[in-house]
């Protein structure tokens, strides 16, 4: 034999105990929990034009690229409310997303709107663990299996298994179950690790439940995640397997640089960044259009001046405020608002209807009932004296009535007397104020 044979048999070998290696690169942008927000934040921050343009100018600088958007692209402003976010997927189709997930939040407007949203897409929508009693998938798509670079992957999407717990209502979900994230998941990567070079659990969840998948689901390279709107301060990893997600709103869009041995199906590097996403980048002209026309169908109902704000109100006090609010629309003695249902600031300056939209996008209505105070949630008389045998009158939403368990702590508590809707009482409260310090 020749020489150059043997000094090829010998590189052959290095490579890896006799298996030749064939590394590839594929870069991840990633996006979730826009929830609907088309213009930039009072900071100037996210918008749907400038979340594009963030995405092109990182996928202008990478090759094999994969755009994926971890759920709630829907709720969160005036335009997906009014419309039932189905605008909000018209223009998505314009962002470049390769495959998108369920949110919770996209069930906000009944089961049946997601087929709406599923048809709207030009991307598939994935979900696993959403089936019916028949053993369907509420998208038709529990997975799907792209190739980039020459990378086959597999992409398989969930929402959170507690979907129940607080975040939706039965009459939303209808006839569908939702299933444990970790056994949705583990029906698929078997036979998708046959057919593919790596995996990616692409899930609206929890931190911990992204945390089990990585620790029970060795067959999960990466879990690209939304729902927790403060995102990550760094990359997760778990021996040899990542995690990652970015912060809500669009303020950030995320890029994860992947060098992948395709022949061993494993990572040998990763490399995780946030990119900001503000108005110093130039918004992509055809989705401005699009926010332009949406926004203008909008703007006589919400874009009226309500009131002024001294300064910026924290989500914190503005909860106080709505509690006030809701107090003084119903005459009751006690209010509550679940901390997750405040889902804006607001903003330093003349207060618009549109500002307290962002604040509480949801239909939610008062409702109103009657306890003794022996009767009263803890939550609610915390730091407040009553008297155990005086009847109170006690203000929550409708939402919170249906979800009184994990929002209020008891169960069984019947709320007779429905008030307006909550959006509307707060903004009646700005206008009486007129000025908030």
């Amino acid at each position: 034999m020749g020489g150059g044979f043997v000094r090829f048999v010998l590189f052959f070998l290095c490579l890896g105990g006799g298996v030749a290696q064939d590394v590839r690169h594929l870069t991840i942008l990633h996006t979730s929990d826009l929830h609907a927000r088309l213009l930039p934040d009072d900071q100037g921050r996210g918008g749907l034009a400038y979340v594009a343009a963030a995405l092109r100018q990182e996928r202008n600088n990478c090759a094999g690229c994969l755009v994926l958007d971890g759920g709630d692209l829907v709720q969160g402003t005036p335009v997906s409310t009014l419309f039932r976010g189905l605008p909000v997927y018209e223009i998505a189709n314009s962002l470049g997303i390769d495959v998108s997930t369920l949110g919770n939040h996209e069930f906000d407007y009944g089961w049946r709107r997601i087929y709406d949203f599923v048809s709207t897409a030009n991307f598939p929508v994935v979900n696993a663990n959403v089936v019916n009693a028949d053993g369907a998938y509420l998208t038709g798509k529990p997975y799907t299996i792209v190739t980039v670079n020459g990378i086959r992957i597999g992409i398989i999407g969930a929402v959170m298994g507690g979907l129940l717990d607080g975040f939706t209502t039965p009459d939303l979900l209808g006839p569908w179950k939702v299933m444990p994230v970790v056994d949705a998941v583990n029906r698929f990567v078997v036979p998708l690790r046959e057919r593919t070079d790596f995996i990616i659990l692409l899930a609206h969840i929890t931190h911990k439940e992204m945390d089990e998948v990585l620790q029970k689901v060795p067959e999960v390279g990466l879990v690209v995640a939304g729902h927790e709107h403060g995102g990550l301060g760094e990359m997760k990893r778990v021996d040899g397997r990542l995690g990652v997600r970015v912060r809500a709103y669009g303020r950030e869009i995320g890029r994860l640089d992947l060098e992948m041995d395709v022949t061993a199906k494993k990572v040998t590097s990763a490399y995780w960044k946030k990119v900001e996403v503000t108005e110093r980048l130039t918004p992509v002209s055809n989705i401005s259009g699009q926010v332009r026309e949406w926004e203008g169908k909008v703007a006589k109902a919400v874009d009226t001046p309500i009131g002024e704000a001294k300064r910026t109100i924290p989500q914190a006090e503005v909860r106080v405020m709505i509690e006030q609010s809701m107090k003084e629309a119903t005459g009751a003695d006690f209010a509550f608002m679940n901390r997750g249902g405040v889902r804006d600031v607001l903003p330093k300056g003349t207060i618009l209807a549109r500002n307290i939209w962002n604040i509480m996008p949801f239909d939610n209505r008062l409702m109103v009932g009657r306890f003794k105070g022996k009767d009263l949630p803890k939550v609610v008389t915390e730091g407040h004296p009553v008297e155990p045998e005086r009847e109170y009158r006690l203000v929550v939403s409708d939402f919170t009535v249906v979800n009184q368990k994990t929002q209020l702590g008891t169960t069984g508590l019947e709320f007779p007397q429905a008030g307006p809707l909550m959006r509307d009482a707060i903004i009646d409260w700005v206008k009486k104020q007129r000025v908030i310090e």
